[in-house]
C-alpha cells in the first residue's frame, strides 16, 4: 500500500490518543506551580539558615538542578513528566532533565562518544535558539530605546 499524506493523516488520527486539554493544562499548571513553590521554599530556608542573598540566588537553582538530575537518574522525573507534561518544563528543571536524560541513555557508549557527545542532543538547540532569540530581542530593545 502506498502511503500518501492523506492516508497517513487518517491513520494517525484513527490511532492517536485523544488528550483531555483541561486536565493536561491543570496538571501542568499545578506541577509547575509546585516546582516554583519548592524553589521559593528552598530560598526561604537558605535565608533562614543565615545564607546571604547572593549565595541563595546560586543555591536555589543548583538545588533544583540536583533534584531534577537525581529524579531523572532513578526514573521518577519521566513518570512525573508523563502526567504533568509541560509543568515539568519550568526552565531549570526541564533543562536539567534534557541534559541528564541523554547522558544517562548513552552512557553505555562510553564517556566521550556516549555521555559527552550526546549530552546536549536535546538541550543544544534550546541553548542555540534561546541565545539567538535573546540577542535579537536585546538588539530590538536597544534600537527602540535609541530611537525613542
Amino acid at each position: 500500500m502506498i502511503c500518501t499524506n492523506n492516508n497517513y493523516k487518517e491513520y494517525v488520527d484513527a490511532r492517536a490518543k485523544k488528550s483531555n486539554i483541561l486536565k493536561d493544562c491543570t496538571l501542568a499548571f499545578l506541577v509547575g506551580g509546585i516546582i516554583c513553590c519548592l524553589g521559593k521554599c528552598m530560598g526561604d530556608m537558605y535565608k533562614a539558615l543565615g545564607v546571604s542573598e547572593e549565595i541563595v540566588k546560586i543555591l536555589v537553582p543548583v538545588s533544583l538542578v540536583l533534584i531534577s538530575v537525581i529524579l531523572t537518574g532513578v526514573g521518577i522525573f519521566d513518570k512525573i513528566a508523563k502526567q504533568a507534561g509541560a509543568g515539568t518544563l519550568v526552565p531549570i528543571t526541564g533543562f536539567a532533565n534534557a541534559v541528564a536524560s541523554p547522558a544517562i541513555d548513552n552512557k553505555s557508549e562510553g564517556f566521550v562518544m556516549g555521555v559527552g557527545a550526546k549530552m546536549f542532543v536535546v538541550a543544544g538547540p534550546v541553548i542555540v535558539y534561546g541565545t539567538t532569540a535573546s540577542v535579537i530581542c536585546g538588539t530590538i530593545e536597544v534600537v527602540v530605546k535609541w530611537l525613542f
